[in-house]
């Protein structure tokens, strides 16, 4: 029988995923229309995104090595935040698209690896994961709400001129949305000294001396992670779409959408504006998922989980492609709380059990390359300069393509993923 972690713990862990999704929170789901607003070309949007995901891909190689072999994972995020607080206050002023392209290169280098560290901070201080992981976790989507919503606020009060509409109100909403990058910053130096006082994590050091990535990729050519770490690429193309191009395509619908404004209306005073706010919907469907997975992950399969996040991606999509309507569409928003917590989030999970304990930062660091390393950077370009430049505005040839591939992907976990139940808790 495994025990609760002290509630003490629970809150510490709960402070430090709040501050995590926190950070990425602020700027991610407004950077393609401010980057479209600053003048840059959809090969250079699709290459800021692809810059940070190539750092993500060097930086997991780096971090999991040092975490799992050198460094306690505490100091390491620590310094690792304070130096990212530094690189992202400076994107909210850089108008050179090579300037903002190098600055997001390092950013994504010593930001994209910390994702991964959290989660396996907390496995190491806990005894059973399909208990207490999802209401810890759960409280990296409560930050990443508050700081939506606030950004949103903050364009609503700020930066919304009074009797303007359409183009205009896109545009100050734009001008605004450079201090989310600044906000990501303050964050980030919290987060940095905050990492300090965590519970100590030391590095395991393994059983051998063989390089940590290197042992945790023997383990992941085995089933089933060989499937999951292979359909995570395209599901993170999935991902891409959505928050590449969901921003802009609500924003259209708060700043102009006639038949929409009644509604709209009273949505933006509770969430505010820019795309941002409204985004958050999904996020607060995430808590409502995060919060039933310890419950679900105890009689469901990981297949079935993973499963019924896929479909999600596909819902969603269709109902983007194919409808205009607002309750609908704001649905497939919602849908984004099944989308994360069933593939994603059990997919973190399925890592953390199939791998052995000396290398499990390292295994979750090449699961985070993948999701947000190569999946980002072929799902910038193919979102952006690819099915972006080919839709030319039009909403459902853009989300269609996105919609067939999650649909692709659900046939192909379904067939080849191993029907199995692990050991509740269970650790090797």
């Amino acid at each position: 029988m495994t025990h609760s972690p002290p509630a003490a713990l629970k809150t510490r862990l709960s402070a430090m995923m709040f501050l995590q999704y926190g950070i990425w929170g602020a700027w991610l789901p407004i950077l393609y229309p401010f980057l479209v607003w600053r003048g840059f070309t959809p090969g250079e949007i699709s290459a800021a995104f692809a810059v940070g995901a190539i750092g993500a891909i060097i930086g997991p190689f780096i971090a999991g090595q040092v975490a799992d072999r050198w460094f306690a994972t505490e100091r390491f995020l620590g310094l690792s935040h304070v130096a990212g607080a530094v690189l992202v206050w400076n994107l909210a002023s850089l108008e050179s698209a090579n300037t903002f392209l190098i600055v997001s290169f390092l950013y994504g280098l010593i930001y994209a690896p910390t994702l991964a560290l959290t989660n396996s901070l907390t496995f190491h201080h806990l005894e059973d994961r399909d208990r207490d992981f999802g209401p810890i976790r759960l409280w990296g989507t409560i930050g990443w709400i508050a700081v939506g919503i606030a950004m949103g606020h903050w364009l609503a009060q700020m930066h919304t001129p009074e009797g303007v509409t359409g183009a205009v109100l896109e545009a100050a909403w734009n001008a605004g949305r450079a201090d989310a990058f600044k906000l990501s910053a303050v964050l980030g130096a919290l987060m940095g000294v905050y990492c300090f006082t965590l519970p100590h994590t030391p590095p395991a050091r393994g059983v051998g001396k063989r390089n940590a990535t290197l042992e945790a990729i023997n383990e992941v050519r085995k089933q089933p992670l060989i499937t999951l770490f292979l359909l995570a690429v395209p599901i993170s193309v999935i991902h891409q779409f959505y928050f590449v191009h969901t921003s802009a395509f609500l924003s259209a619908l708060q700043a102009g959408d006639e038949a929409a404004q009644g509604m709209a209306g009273k949505i933006n005073a509770l969430l505010g504006v820019g795309g941002g706010g409204l985004m958050t919907i999904g996020q607060i469907a995430e808590i409502a998922v995060l919060a039933a997975i310890p419950f679900v992950a105890k009689r469901w399969s990981r297949k079935t989980l993973l499963a019924i996040g896929i479909a999600a991606y596909a819902a969603r999509m269709a109902l983007f492609a194919y409808t205009d309507s607002l309750p609908l569409i704001l649905f497939g928003v919602a849908l984004h709380g099944l989308c994360f917590g069933c593939f994603i989030f059990v997919a973190f999970m399925v890592v953390d059990e199939e791998t052995t304990r000396d290398v499990r930062a390292s295994a979750q660091n090449l699961f985070n390359l993948v999701i947000i390393g190569l999946g980002i950077i072929v799902g910038s370009w193919f979102a952006t300069s690819v099915v972006g430049e080919w839709a030319d505005g039009d909403w459902t040839k853009l989300f269609s393509i996105p919609m067939w591939m999650a649909l692709a992907c659900l046939v192909i976990l379904l067939v080849a993923y191993p029907s199995k139940r692990r050991a509740v808790g269970g650790a090797k």
